[in-house]
């Protein structure tokens, strides 16, 4: 008897025989191909990407420019070794996200292989510049899966018998004001998170002994929890003051995500280093370090470094991914898509009361959170897997988030049509409508 299997149960079925049953399935999708928003899985069949491969598609799937300048380079030369032979793809690269992204008067960069690699150097670097050991990291955060970064990941169904975990690392409540129930505006909330991390101090960890503070302005795993303004500025005068590295982790918030370059154009301050990867080379394996260069030379040398490290196609890939988000404004691109999300996802809130509890997010890094009967002490886990699911039989790539896994987040490309974009926010209303009516 013939096989009616699909093309993308087959993948499946091949996968389970060649992969670990422990690396993820996020969505049961296939991709054969992409353009823009828009995914062609192994069957022929279309769908609207508001997955954007985990926050890496900003600027679109396979944007000409960039594919162009990928093809041009390979038929140069693929891999060196910066440490070995200078080349100017890697100069050109860092000149670039310097000029978009400075850090004060002089900033210095080093490229990575990834957005968890970033972190480790981040924090190499700042333990090597203060001289000191400590960090401090956050409740809900995420910054990647290799060990010190599992260490500062907070969810611990990422990290399950990995341990012992890296020393010296410290954990704090984020302050997200959206899951306060209190009296206190947010400044006042701010302020009262700020004088729990001066008690911190005195109580589990000398601020002079604190190489760092690693944090997201806006939570990717976490849930898109955005962090309050007035704390991240009073984040950056203690840190000041204590001569503390501030580490802000980009990675998910970058190239536009948020409406700006960088989240933390939004809070009128600078750190002293900050990571990035995802949309800055366009779906290329590259992330960075980037901080003031008083900082990035503070280190010995020789302890940064590695083989692939600005790897010469990723290197022109993050240029010509900087070139084509500066021609299309792709920070605009962002205010407007976020704008749209946000409209559709609290009119989303006001029609279903009992089952979304909250909407936050910053620009076009939005998301909404189900609860049970409206209560956010109560996530609905499983409405959220059903409506992934849902959406994705409709034809939509939506993805989850949050430490119960309640969240439905939206990291569409930025360049996705309007159109487009209404009829994923249209199946995501529809099938949310359908499963609560069953």
């Amino acid at each position: 008897m013939q096989s009616t299997l699909s093309q993308t149960s087959a993948l499946y079925e091949k996968r389970k025989q060649l992969v670990p049953n422990a690396l993820g399935i996020f969505n049961p999708s296939s991709i054969s191909k992409a353009s823009g928003a828009i995914i062609t899985d192994a069957d022929g069949k279309s769908f609207i990407d508001f997955a954007g491969g985990i926050g890496v598609i900003n600027a679109g799937h396979c944007p000409e420019p960039v594919v162009k300048a990928i093809q041009e380079q390979s038929e140069k030369f693929i891999h060196a070794c910066f440490n070995v032979s200078i080349y100017e793809q890697y100069l050109n690269a860092a000149e670039k996200m310097i000029d978009i992204l400075p850090h004060g008067e002089h900033t210095k960069i080093m490229f990575t292989n990834s957005g968890a690699e970033a972190v480790e150097n981040a924090i190499k670097i700042a333990r090597q510049a203060t001289k000191r050991e400590a960090v401090i990291c956050y409740s809900q955060a995420f910054h990647g899966r290799t060990l010190l970064a599992a260490t500062l990941t907070s969810k611990v169904g990422y990290k399950t018998g990995f341990g012992p975990f890296a020393p010296e690392i410290y954990r704090i409540d984020f302050p997200a004001y959206d899951y306060y129930e209190g009296a206190l505006n947010e400044d006042a909330f701010s302020m009262e998170h700020i004088e729990k991390l001066k008690a911190f101090f005195h109580h589990y960890v000398p601020a002079q002994n604190v190489a760092a503070i690693i944090v997201e302005p806006v939570q990717g795993e976490g849930g898109f929890h955005v962090i309050p303004k007035k704390y991240l500025q009073e984040l950056r005068k203690i840190c000041t003051d204590n001569g503390i590295m501030l580490i802000l982790d980009e990675v998910q918030t970058g190239f536009g995500r948020t409406g700006e370059w960088a989240a933390f154009h939004h809070y009128d301050i600078v750190p002293d280093l900050s990571t990035w990867a995802k949309s800055m080379g366009s779906g290329m394996p590259i992330g960075a370090v980037m901080g003031k260069a008083d900082v990035m030379d503070n280190i010995n040398p020789g302890t940064i470094g590695g083989t692939y490290l600005g790897n010469a196609l990723c290197c022109v890939a993050v240029s010509a991914t900087i070139d084509y988000m500066q021609s299309i404004d792709i920070n605009t691109k962002g205010k407007a898509v976020g704008a749209i999300i946000k409209k559709r996802f609290q009119q989303l809130q006001q029609k279903f009361p009992n089952h979304i509890s909250r909407v936050r997010g910053l620009g076009a890094m939005m998301a909404f959170e189900l609860s049970v009967n409206g209560d956010i002490h109560q996530p609905d886990t499983a409405l959220t897997k059903k409506l992934a699911q849902r959406c994705y039989e409709n034809g939509l790539i939506v993805l989850t988030a949050g430490v119960h896994g309640n969240v439905i987040r939206n990291l569409a490309p930025l360049v996705i049509s309007e159109t487009d974009l209404n009829r994923g926010l249209d199946i995501i209303e529809n099938c949310l409508a359908e499963i609560i009516a069953a």
